[in-house]
This record gives structure tokens, C-alpha cells and sequence, in this order.
């Protein structure tokens, strides 16, 4: 079953174990896509209905998934946090920027190491590192942990480390709390995930020297970054209602909400 997080007229989150739902079901707004956008879109949509009384649901499924419903027509507004591949733009659809996000190479917070250049990043995730002792840490073999083929993390991630085709995953989960969660318990496992995700349950490893922070992401100083664009199809008006999220999310307005939630808005 798949989770739909639905923002009701009096501006309330609610996670419902629903079946994924046909977009502009009533006057509401349909989403779906990157559980890495999560925080953002949750309250995107809440100050949306909170202003306009126009409800608003996100269905996280992933950025393939939410790429793919928008071309299947089954949601409004596709959410990817990764950039649409040439073959999707020549299916018609079409990628708005929103906002950029530090994805932060995680550990268990009892692992000694705090910094790794990308150059070990790759090494480590296409296993010629094997164990944590050969770059300073414990004498323990290194647990990789990513995301599933279709994250738009894991693209940004490999696509960053040059790391695609290569990597030697022991676990490819499907969202970013999963993988937070499998380092938080394995103290020698290493993983990435959204830094707005991030919590003392694993630590955020600098990289290069540089941490994931909205400034270092915003002048581009930390290089494990990527984007969050909203989907539509190209030469399709969107629904009145969907409309109005849409210029919504990517006006002024929107820019203390984007922070809030932990990443750079495009415009900044």
C-alpha cells in the first residue's frame, strides 16, 4: 500500500495507507514523487491550503514513480529530486527547477571518521576501500547502504561520484528514513540521504572539508548536491487549482518555506 500525506481545508497533515489516487479527485491538488521532498512539499502544501482552502495531498513514491505518474497522467505535479533524462523530455515532460539539496554522505555516529574527499566517497562505494582501517577509521568492514535504481538521490549521488554501474550496495533501500535508519544501526555502515532528513540518529560527514550546509550548497562550495523539480507535461495546462500550487511553489512567496525545510530555493 502506498502512503498519500493529504493537507485538509483546516491546514491538518494526515498519513493515510491509501492506494495511490487519479489526480484532480474533487477541486484538490495531487503530488507525487521524491520522499526526499517530503519535508518540503508537507509544507508547501499545508501553507497552500492553509491560503487558498484548496486540498492538497503527496503521494511519496520516489522520483521514477512520481516522473512516471505525470506521464501516465495519474497526479498533477511530479516531484524528482534528480534532472529529467533526455528520453523523459522527449516523452513530453518538462522540469521546473524548485530548489537545490546537500545530500549528506552519513555514518553511525560511533565511527571515528568526520571527513572523506570524494575521491574515498567513490573508492569506498565501488569497493576498492573495503575497510574503514584504511582510511583512519575502526577495523571493521565498511556496510554500504544506498538507494533503490529510480532514487533521485542515488542518481545525484553516483552521478556526482561517478560512481554509476560501479557500486558495491550491501542494501538499496527505498526511502531516505530507511537508510538513516539502517546506519543509526550498524556502526560500521555508510550511506547518503537528503541533509534536511538528517537527525543525531547518524552524523553527516564533511566532504572535502566542506559541510552540507545551506550556505556551502547555496555557493556551491559542497559538491554533493542536487536538485528538487517540480514535473509537468510540456504543452498541458495544468488543473486551475494545480495551477495556482504551482505559482504558488515557485514565487516569492514560497522562499522562507523552502529554507525552513532545509533547502536552497532555485531563485535565491
Amino acid at each position: 500500500m502506498k502512503k498519500i500525506i493529504t493537507t485538509l481545508a483546516a491546514g491538518t497533515l494526515l498519513p493515510l495507507a491509501l492506494a495511490a489516487c487519479a489526480p484532480n479527485q474533487g477541486s484538490g491538488v495531487s503530488t507525487e514523487g521524491s520522499t526526499s521532498m517530503e519535508k518540503l512539499i508537507g509544507s508547501l502544501g499545508e501553507s497552500f491550503t492553509n491560503e487558498t482552502g484548496i486540498a492538497f495531498t503527496y503521494n511519496p513514491t520516489g522520483s521514477g514513480s512520481g516522473i512516471q505518474a505525470v506521464k501516465d497522467g495519474r497526479t498533477d505535479i511530479g516531484l524528482s529530486s534528480r534532472s529529467l533524462k533526455d528520453e523523459e523530455k522527449a516523452l513530453g515532460l518538462k522540469e521546473t527547477l524548485l530548489a537545490r539539496e546537500a545530500i549528506a554522505v552519513v555514518v553511525n555516529p560511533n565511527n571515528p571518521i568526520t571527513d572523506l574527499s570524494v575521491e574515498q566517497i567513490a573508492d569506498i562505494y565501488t569497493g576498492n576501500i573495503t575497510n574503514w582501517s584504511e582510511i583512519g577509521g575502526n577495523n571493521e568492514e565498511i556496510v554500504l547502504i544506498g538507494r533503490e535504481a529510480g532514487s533521485g538521490t542515488r542518481d545525484g549521488f553516483e552521478s556526482i561520484t561517478q560512481t554509476e554501474d560501479q557500486n558495491k550496495y550491501r542494501q538499496e533501500l527505498t526511502s531516505t528514513g530507511d537508510v538513516i535508519t539502517a546506519v543509526s544501526q550498524n556502526p560500521a555502515a555508510i550511506g547518503y540521504a537528503a541533509e534536511a532528513s538528517v537527525n543525531d540518529s547518524v552524523h553527516a560527514l564533511s566532504v572535502d572539508g566542506v559541510q552540507p550546509t545551506e550556505e556551502n550548497t547555496q555557493n556551491g562550495t559542497y559538491v554533493i548536491q542536487r536538485p528538487f523539480v517540480l514535473v509537468t507535461k510540456e504543452g498541458s495546462a495544468l488543473s486551475e487549482n494545480a495551477q495556482k500550487f504551482f505559482d504558488f511553489a515557485t514565487s516569492e512567496n514560497a522562499y522562507e518555506l523552502i529554507l525552513s525545510s532545509g533547502a536552497v530555493p532555485a531563485h535565491s
